[in-house]
């Protein structure tokens, strides 16, 4: 196996792992907001204006940082195929080719006249 072949296989792993601690930590956060939520609820023994601003406020903390991490973890993995020069497909992309000669604009439609 060449270095190059063992720097693939080492930078392969090493995203596996950010993705995987990266959405252990957001699971385990919005756990953890989840609980502090359904506690906070539990001990406003009824009172309903507090008890939706705390459901809202979680709710928004849940979806906030659960968005941000998908946010940037797509922004990463576009930066990394660019930088490795693929659009995706595993193959680069062919320049358009120039066409050799541009058609003339169609002429506008007549006014009427009353």
């Amino acid at each position: 196996m060449s270095h190059s072949e063992a720097r693939a296989i080492r930078d392969v792993e090493l995203e596996k792992d950010r993705a995987r601690y990266g959405l252990l930590a957001v699971v385990i956060s919005n756990l953890a907001i989840a609980g502090v939520a359904v506690f906070g609820v539990w001990r406003l023994d009824g009172d309903k204006s507090v008890i939706v601003g705390v459901l809202t406020a979680a709710f928004t903390a849940v979806s906030s940082m659960t968005t941000a991490y998908l946010g940037i973890k797509a922004v990463s993995n576009t930066a990394r195929s660019i930088a490795l020069g693929n659009d995706g497909s595993g193959r680069q992309q062919a320049a358009p080719a120039a066409t050799p000669t541009a058609t003339p604009p169609a002429a506008p439609p007549a006014q009427r006249t009353p």
